[in-house]
């Protein structure tokens, strides 16, 4: 008798609209997750009944009674209230063999599937890393093959993005890292948003399969990437304290920095010079990619999927 594949899930705390988050559970439902742990940054989402009633999802609303119940209360920062919920999951009792903590805007993307990735890991491999594919902003279909860490690297980005590929790591506006698959069952553990440690233990045995794409819908369009830019900038994934790709000593930026100079240069268009070159899809960078072998396509197709998942 052959042996049952692996399950797997996924923990998320998301605010968003009711299509996205519903375009997010049926993409991973169709995927093969075997649990969905869903947790309402909104205790006021009007999907929570949708999610509420399908028997593969488990979804809370993050009220300030939960937070008293879990932290005493409400963290300020997304990102903590991100690892918080995360942790709560892994902590349950044990519904999958594998969980991994997302973003409603990531799309996990297998070669073959999920599960028989995570199956065909050895059983002392304890973390599994999928690293990232950036969408291009104005194409629902094109995305940047993540570019290993190497001696080329550098040339590549800058062949890319030549006026501002030095102040990018790895090409990639939003994150490198990718997202971690943590075994269930390793007792205490602590989910954070890139990394999970046990004790002072991070990412225990960590393996990195190759076999999986994170893809990460990063910006829509122009007006979709300037409506989240101010909070990226004070809050989320621009802001302040995150490091460029080189220290200032050696000329490098952060691109916190880059945008706060872009900005006091040339305002709106300053930006828009830096999301045409870096994420627009109209500006050449596909044929670029393609040139360099890391242009990537995917059709979601996720209206369809939340029609099959959610129907009515």
């Amino acid at each position: 008798m052959a042996e049952a594949l692996p399950r797997w899930g996924l923990a998320s705390t998301i605010k968003a609209p009711d299509a996205e988050i519903l375009r997010f559970a049926a993409w991973h439902l169709e995927q093969g997750a075997h649990r969905l742990y869903i947790y309402l940054d909104d205790p006021d989402s009007t999907v929570y009944p949708l999610l509420k009633a399908h028997p593969r999802i488990r979804v809370r609303r993050c009220t300030e009674g939960w937070w008293k119940k879990l932290q005493g209360k409400r963290p300020v920062k997304h990102q903590v209230r991100q690892s918080l919920n995360a942790t709560h999951a892994y902590a349950r009792p044990a519904e999958v063999d594998w969980l991994i903590h997302m973003d409603a805007d990531e799309f996990l993307q297998p070669d073959i599937s999920v599960a028989d990735t995570l199956a065909g890991l050895p059983a002392d491999v304890l973390t599994a890393r999928v690293r990232p594919e950036e969408s291009l902003a104005g194409s629902a279909e094109c995305f940047k093959a993540f570019i290993p860490s190497g001696p080329d690297r550098q040339a590549i980005v800058n062949r890319l993005y030549p006026t501002f590929g030095s102040y990018l790591r790895g090409g990639f506006v939003s994150h490198t890292a990718g997202k971690l698959f943590v075994r269930t069952g390793l007792g205490d553990l602590t989910i954070r948003i890139h990394n999970a440690f046990r004790g002072e233990d991070m990412n225990p045995s960590e393996a990195e399969p190759g076999d999986i794409a994170l893809l990460h819908c990063h910006a829509r369009d122009w007006d979709d990437w300037l409506a989240h830019y101010r909070y990226r900038l004070a809050h989320g994934s621009y802001r302040a304290d995150l490091p460029g790709p080189r220290p200032a000593e050696k000329g490098g930026m952060s691109l916190h920095d880059l945008f706060r100079w872009l900005e006091a240069d040339a305002g709106e268009d300053g930006l828009r010079a830096f999301y045409d070159e870096v994420l627009s899809d109209a500006a050449g960078l596909p044929d670029r990619l393609s040139a360099e072998r890391l242009l990537r396509r995917h059709d979601l197709q996720l209206d369809r999927l939340v029609r099959k998942h959610f129907p009515g």
